[in-house]
C-alpha cells in the first residue's frame, strides 16, 4: 500500500464552513429586509385605503376593481358572460 499523503488542513473545512455561514447569513439579511419592505408597503396602501374611505369611496368596492385590473380582459368577459346566464337562470 502507497504511503498516505498528509491530510489537507483542516482551514479548507473551516473556510468553506465560513464561507456558507456568511453566504446563509446573506440570504436571511436580505429575505428579512424584503420581509420588511412588504410590512411597509401593506402598510402603506391600508393608509391609502384608509384615506380613500375618509373621503367616502367604498374600499371594498375599490379592491374588487383593483382585483379586476389585475385579470385578462377575456377572462373577466367571459365569467361576466356566464354570470349573466346564471343570473337569467335564476330570474335575477
Amino acid at each position: 500500500m502507497d504511503a498516505a499523503e498528509p491530510l489537507a488542513p483542516d482551514t479548507d473545512i473551516t473556510d468553506r464552513h465560513r464561507v456558507a455561514r456568511e453566504e446563509l447569513r446573506a440570504f436571511v439579511e436580505r429575505y428579512e429586509r424584503l420581509e420588511a419592505e412588504k410590512k411597509d408597503i401593506a402598510d402603506q396602501q391600508k393608509e391609502v385605503m384608509a384615506e380613500a374611505k375618509g373621503r367616502g369611496y367604498d374600499t371594498r368596492v375599490m379592491r374588487k376593481l383593483i382585483a379586476l385590473r389585475k385579470r385578462d380582459p377575456q377572462d373577466i368577459s367571459e365569467e361576466e358572460a356566464i354570470l349573466e346566464l346564471y343570473r337569467e337562470a335564476l330570474g335575477m
